[in-house]
């Protein structure tokens, strides 16, 4: 009886230890996440390209916490993420998720929506995005989730595109209890759906696509909307800054000189290529080669750059 009455007290904590464990076997595990912030709180994503291991797992991705209820930004690239997100979400709030903004189009983005979605139930979060963003969804979408399925195989399970309940033409204040999230609908740029979130009470800005550290910049837009876009970004105030890709930063006019030093030297490089009659192939070879160093993955995805704005340029 003894033994027996030393043991009882160990019992809630070993019960602890158990549901977790099962809530772990049965669901997804976690995805790492940091706390960048106080209640912010990020999983940056892998630099994997999407012809080469991608894993739906490539995107920065994460969350807010108020005192009444969670907001998630971004999603990631498969339910699966989405799902591994939302168990990190739950190790450090029961507090319910009220909001799911997605930044942009792009697949590793979104894809995750499902795993929040909870219409089957009559409830869930309230889905944001730019105003442009159901059309661009509505139009890429099948070819998305035909990509998808032939990147993941069986990995793809459950995820879909959710489009956004609430869209967002300029600027849009949410409120998580104590805590505005202002968000902010960009013109074309690095898409033309980017939208931005600004965490008033930590001074957190979220940049989506509309900055990449370490990870070379891929142009899906108008890169002259972008560039403008970039210096409207240097002139807002942020502690901390949170890219679509790379490591967070809190040197975030540094981190925008990078980016724009890609991008204009890109340009530079394929109008002197287009000048001297240099067909695309060989300009995908030498345009930008200066920033090689500087990026990760940047062969892949500069020779893509390059392939998109080529043809553009030619013809201006």
């Amino acid at each position: 009886m003894k033994r027996l009455a030393q043991w009882r007290p160990q019992w809630p904590h070993f019960l602890v230890l158990l549901a977790a464990a099962l809530v772990t076997q049965a669901g997804a595990a976690p995805l790492r996440v940091e706390q960048v912030a106080p209640g912010v709180y990020v999983h940056v994503g892998k630099h994997t390209d999407f012809e080469d291991g991608y894993d739906g797992d490539i995107a920065n991705i994460g969350f807010v916490v108020g005192s009444e209820a969670v907001a998630v930004i971004d999603t990631g690239g498969s339910y699966a993420v989405g799902m591994a997100l939302k168990e990190a979400l739950r190790r450090v709030t029961a507090l319910p998720v009220r909001y799911v903004i997605n930044t942009h189009v792009h697949p590793d983005h979104v894809f995750g929506n499902a795993a929040f979605s909870d219409a089957a139930a009559g409830g869930g979060p309230r889905f944001i995005g730019h105003a442009m963003l159901p059309d661009a969804m509505r139009a890429r979408g099948a070819t998305y989730l035909r990509n998808l399925h032939k990147q993941l195989g069986g990995a793809a399970a459950n995820s879909r595109l959710v489009l956004p309940d609430d869209i967002v033409q300029e600027r849009l204040t949410i409120d998580l209890g104590k805590r505005r999230l202002e968000l902010r609908a960009w013109p074309g740029a690095h898409t033309n759906n980017d939208v931005s979130v600004f965490d008033v009470a930590s001074g957190a800005l979220w940049t989506g696509d509309l900055l990449f550290t370490e990870r070379t910049p891929s142009i899906d837009g108008d890169v002259q909307g972008w560039l403008a876009a970039m210096a409207i970004l240097d002139g807002m105030p942020a502690t901390i800054t949170i890219p679509g890709h790379g490591a967070p930063t809190r040197d975030k006019g540094g981190a925008l000189a990078r980016q724009r030093a890609y991008l204009t030297t890109l340009q530079q490089d394929i109008a002197t290529s287009i000048r001297q009659g240099k067909d695309m192939t060989d300009t995908m070879e030498t345009a930008a080669s200066a920033e090689r160093t500087r990026w990760q993955l940047f062969d892949v995805v500069n020779r893509r750059n390059v392939n998109l704005l080529y043809p553009l340029m030619e013809w201006q």
